[in-house]
């Protein structure tokens, strides 16, 4: 519950606090700051959500409908294990992605959390 006093120099100085003291998060969330971060966060990622979906479903599609990954690829491996394998690689580099861009979204985040929440 946020309670906005007249006489509150907090509210002047754009700190959002409850009346029992705590942080007020569900304004923050309604600032054009916060939208901005979600938006951003939300370009980053929605390429890498897509592309790992479709590759995710390709496989049962290509091994399902199709014979084009039973050849076999090196030794007695098929296409069909390198594929497998391959997204494991996948997973690790849109991780490695993620954790070096999400450096810059925490930086972001405690701008944020500075300018409308801490003291």
């Amino acid at each position: 519950m946020t309670v906005k006093m007249k006489g509150d120099k907090s509210s002047k100085r754009g700190k959002q606090q409850t009346t029992d003291g705590q942080p007020d998060y569900e304004r923050l969330i309604e600032t054009d700051e916060f939208k901005q971060l979600v938006k951003k966060k939300k370009k980053f990622m929605s390429p890498y959500v897509i592309a790992f979906f479709g590759i995710y479903l390709l496989l049962p599609i290509l091994t399902g409908y199709t014979s084009i990954l039973e050849n076999r690829a090196i030794g007695w491996m098929t296409w069909t294990w390198v594929y497998a394998f391959g997204m494991f690689v996948m997973v690790w580099v849109f991780t490695q992605i993620y954790v070096k861009k999400s450096r810059e979204f925490d930086t972001d985040v405690e701008q944020l959390l500075g300018k409308h929440i801490k003291k």
